[in-house]
């Protein structure tokens, strides 16, 4: 009863971290805090593939029953994650800087931890879609992977140094998608709408991977289709829906078309370095 008095006493401390490292009451050595602090933020993956996307609300919240039946997670330790993941979004949504770097300032959690948080908090914040059924083969890695690298390249914090002005309103640097970025994705509709454009980007890509993708012929005769689709995921992200459907839309129209022709991981990777690496020596891209 004792322990379990003393850790009801030390739960509120550990939802604001720093505290616990500055509290009098309670003698505990640093690597012990750290230990307590890291194990109640650690979660379940089969509880965040469940939520992951979804608005951190009472309405999902409501659903903690259901996914605590199907992931034979018990419904305390669902709220806890829950209230986890609500409870940093809350704190670091609106500052500026590295995502990660402020979870781990206000949290104190481990760089991996922290990093698999910030991939939570961006996709709450742009609602990406991980529900539906033909995305159910990704684990969470796989989406956590995919988030660190639109943080990276995709967001407001990746396309310049934060403001120096400290009224400018660009806040959420690492959470919200830039928005000049995206509208100038539009532009690489006429990679797929000319037509001597498209068969200069195929012969460029063509002539750069003979011999080398163990799928050439399939992806020789099928480039046409897996560039319209790559170009138009891309150019309808400037409305919210298509940004929630980013995954539905690229499992649909690259990997499904990919994974009928048997093609390589390996050579999936040489097709788009080498698709992107001939956009840049275009014309009008460089």
């Amino acid at each position: 009863m004792d322990h379990y008095r003393t850790f009801h006493m030390l739960e509120r401390l550990l939802h604001a971290p720093p505290k616990l490292l500055h509290q009098l009451i309670f003698q505990i050595p640093p690597s012990r805090q750290a230990l307590l602090i890291e194990r109640y933020y650690a979660f379940d993956e089969a509880f965040v593939r469940e939520v992951l996307g979804k608005k951190l609300s009472k309405g999902t919240k409501k659903d903690l029953d259901d996914i605590s039946t199907k992931t034979g997670i018990t419904l305390k330790s669902c709220r806890r994650q829950f209230d986890n993941f609500k409870r940093v979004f809350k704190v670091v949504e609106e500052m500026r800087g590295s995502l990660v770097d402020n979870i781990q300032q206000h949290f104190l959690l481990s760089d991996r931890l922290a990093r698999d948080y910030a991939a939570i908090v961006f996709f709450a914040n742009n609602r990406f879609e991980t529900g539906k059924k033909k995305l159910q083969y990704l684990s969470f890695g796989d989406f956590a992977f995919c988030a660190e690298l639109m943080i990276q390249n995709w967001t407001l914090g990746a396309v310049g140094e934060a403001p120096t002005d400290p009224d400018s309103q660009v806040d959420d640097m690492d959470v919200d998608l830039d928005k000049e970025f995206l509208q100038d994705l539009k532009e690489l509709k006429v990679l797929v709408a000319d037509k001597d454009l498209l068969d200069l980007h195929k012969s460029l890509v063509c002539t750069a991977l003979r011999g080398k993708l163990g799928v050439f012929s399939e992806m020789e005769a099928n480039f046409k289709n897996l560039s319209r689709g790559l170009v138009n995921v891309a150019a309808k992200l400037t409305h919210n829906k298509d940004v929630r459907d980013l995954f539905v839309d690229l499992v649909e129209k690259f990997v499904e078309p990919c994974r009928s022709d048997h093609w390589p991981l390996n050579d999936v990777r040489l097709f788009l370095n080498q698709y992107s690496a001939s956009v840049h020596s275009l014309d009008g891209f460089r």
